[in-house]
Formats: structure tokens, C-alpha cells, sequence
């Protein structure tokens, strides 16, 4: 199992922001993610910075963690500038980028440019549409595609990712669309648990609706003759049941991390302590965790 960490991007650069990510790579998290978003919920209306230039700064600063987003999506991104800035980053970070991707939510970046925050099956249909020309993007030199929602026309991206084919999508899916993009365009696939467990499910009945969603993942890629098992499957973490457990001792979160690692979960996401909000944690504990917490679990 891989531990990881998300830094959200709240602190300017050179007021504590570089510090956060040198420690995660002192602390040997395998990933430092970051969110891509606009602003993003209970921090709408406090410092919140740009993903793209955060983890640009973040490769400079840094030599030997991975970095990546957790994730992005199409409310605000289309793929020709995504691919663009991706291939980009993974030059600067010599590659050590994955991109974490989602179909989005209806959170305040749904709206940010002035468009109606689409319906569900909306964000479906521009997800399937999405991953596929960005796919294509990253891995071929010139890319002409016309689809309903996405296009590109003779978009280059010469020379292309360092890491290849491509850099690794670590693709955040449930439902049979995304999970069947998953299994065709993922290195990794990226759950939360089950959100309509998040405020008065149990702990076991959290447990159960991912060993629930890794069966479908599986079926999904049975459909297509992949194996399931090369597909890397990452929990963030604070989206579960009681999610203040998992940083409240060493030993709670070995407990924690035990019982998804025996449902086939390979990469545990902890969110880096932020003071006065909803990621709030003791800084110690959470440094023991990163120093100690795989070598109690095994």
C-alpha cells in the first residue's frame, strides 16, 4: 500500500505554501496531491490558488515526490489547454505528474463561468467525451476530433508527455459510465467512499459499498478483457463515515487503512491538517502516520 497526502492550495507561495510541499516529500508520501478547483466549498470565501501553477511550483521545489491533482474536471477545463499544461508540467517535473480526473459535481465551479451547473447525465455525457481527446492529446503529435461537446483541430502537442505513452489518469468514478472509463483510460481509479453514507452511515457500511464499487470496477473491466489488478485504487480520505478517525492516532488509522487494504485498496489519501476548518487534525499525529503508518499496517 501507498500513502499520500492532499495539500490544498490556502497559503501563498512564499508564506508557508512551499514548506507544505517540501515537508510532504521529507515526510516520503508516495503523491502530493492538489484540488483543482475554483474555490471549493466552506473555503469559498479565503485564499485559494490556482492548481496548474501550485503543482508547477511544487515540481520546481521538489526532486523526488509524485505530484498530482485530486482532481480535475471538465466544469472549467477543455482538453486542447489541459493537454497543453500537462505536458508542460510533466516536462517541468521531469515526470512525476498524474492526473487525477472526475466528471465534476455542482459545487461553485459548476457556475464560475456563467453557465447553468449541468444535470448529472450532462456531466456524464461530457465526461465520456472528455477523457477520451485527452487521452488522444497526450499521446499523439497532431489531433483532429470533432464531437458534440469537445474539439480539437490539428491541436499539437510535440514532443509530448515524458512519462510514456502518457502520464497516468487516475480516473474518480461510481457509476457504470465512469467506471467503464476507468477501465479503459486509467492507471488508477479514485473513490471517496459512498457520500450518501458520509453523515449517518457506519464505518462497516462504508467499508461494504467500496468493496461494492471495486466489484463493479472489476465488471467494468471484464467487459473490455482488462484486469482489474493493474489498475491502482486510491481512498481520500475525509469523505467516509467518522472521517476525523482516520488522524486521530497512529493506531486508528493503521485500523483504518487495514480494512480497505483487505478490500484491494492500494493508495490511501490523508489530507494535509489545515487549522480552523473541516481538515483540521494534529499536525504530530499526522507526521507519526507518515513516518510510521505503513510500517505498522504491515
Amino acid at each position: 500500500m501507498r500513502l499520500s497526502t492532499v495539500i490544498l492550495p490556502v497559503r501563498r507561495w512564499h508564506d508557508g505554501g512551499r514548506d507544505e510541499w517540501l515537508r510532504a516529500e521529507e515526510l516520503g508520501f508516495h503523491t502530493a496531491y492538489t484540488y483543482d478547483h475554483l474555490s471549493w466549498r466552506t473555503f469559498r470565501d479565503q485564499p485559494w490558488f490556482g492548481a496548474v501553477p501550485t503543482l508547477t511550483a511544487a515540481a520546481a521545489a521538489t526532486s523526488r515526490i509524485r505530484l498530482g491533482t485530486l482532481v480535475t474536471s471538465p466544469n472549467f477545463r477543455h482538453p486542447v489547454t489541459l493537454a497543453k499544461e500537462l505536458i508542460t508540467l510533466d516536462d517541468i517535473s521531469d515526470g512525476r505528474i498524474t492526473l487525477g480526473i472526475g466528471a465534476g459535481g455542482n459545487g461553485f465551479d459548476a457556475t464560475a463561468l456563467g453557465q447553468q451547473a449541468w444535470t448529472p447525465r450532462e456531466r456524464a455525457d461530457r465526461f465520456a467525451e472528455f477523457v477520451p481527446l485527452l487521452d488522444r492529446l497526450l499521446t499523439e503529435d497532431a489531433v483532429t476530433s470533432e464531437g458534440a461537446l469537445y474539439s480539437a483541430v490539428e491541436a499539437r502537442n510535440i514532443p509530448g508527455c515524458v512519462q510514456r505513452p502518457r502520464l497516468p489518469f487516475a480516473v474518480a468514478a461510481t457509476g457504470p459510465r465512469g467506471l467503464k472509463l476507468a477501465a479503459r483510460h486509467g492507471q488508477a481509479w479514485v473513490t471517496t467512499g459512498d457520500p450518501k453514507l458520509f453523515e449517518s452511515g457506519t464505518p462497516d457500511q462504508s467499508v461494504e459499498a467500496i468493496r461494492g464499487q471495486i466489484k463493479k470496477l472489476g465488471e467494468a473491466c471484464d467487459d473490455i478483457g482488462r484486469d482489474v489488478d493493474e489498475l491502482d485504487k486510491i481512498l481520500l480520505t475525509g469523505f467516509t463515515p467518522e472521517p476525523q478517525r482516520v488522524l486521530e492516532s497512529l493506531d486508528s488509522f493503521v485500523d483504518f487503512a487495514g480494512r480497505h487494504f483487505e478490500l484491494g485498496i492500494t493508495e490511501i489519501v490523508l489530507h494535509t491538517p489545515i487549522p480552523d476548518s473541516v481538515f483540521a487534525a494534529d499536525r504530530k499525529v499526522f507526521e507519526q502516520i507518515a513516518t510510521e503508518g505503513l510500517a505498522q499496517l504491515r
